[in-house]
C-alpha cells in the first residue's frame, strides 16, 4: 500500500519512553505526538536543518507546522521510498518530403 508523505522540518523529534510515539516540535513552538509507524525516516536532501518524512494524513490531524511543497510516496509495508517518475508519450509529427530542383546542380 502506498502512503503519501511530506518532508517536515522539525526543531526536535524525541522518542517517548515506550518508543511508540515521538514528540515533534516545530520551529514556531507548536508540538504534538506522532505515532512512530507514520514516520518514514529522515529526509537527507535537506542540509540546513533536520527534516523527516511523515504521513500526510496524520499531519492534517496534528498541530504541527508543515509544508506541502516536497512530497514523496512510500511503501507502508517496507517503509521504502517509491520511485518518482513521469511518463510522457511523444507522438512525432509527420514530415512531408519536399524536393527542390536546382538547375545549378545538374550535369
Amino acid at each position: 500500500m502506498r502512503t503519501k508523505c511530506y518532508s517536515v522540518r522539525l526543531e526536535s523529534l524525541t522518542p517517548s519512553k515506550s518508543s511508540k510515539a515521538y514528540l515533534a516540535k516545530s520551529y514556531n513552538g507548536l508540538e504534538d505526538w506522532i505515532p512512530s509507524q507514520f514516520i518514514f525516516g529522515r529526509d537527507y536532501d535537506v542540509s540546513k536543518s533536520e527534516a523527516w518524512w511523515i504521513a500526510a494524513w496524520i499531519l492534517e490531524r496534528k498541530n504541527i507546522q508543515y509544508s506541502t511543497k516536497k512530497e514523496a510516496w512510500f511503501n507502508s509495508e517496507t517503509g521504502k521510498m517509491l520511485p518518482t517518475y513521469v511518463v510522457k508519450k511523444h507522438t512525432p509529427t509527420k514530415v512531408t518530403k519536399e524536393i527542390i530542383h536546382d538547375k545549378n546542380l545538374e550535369r
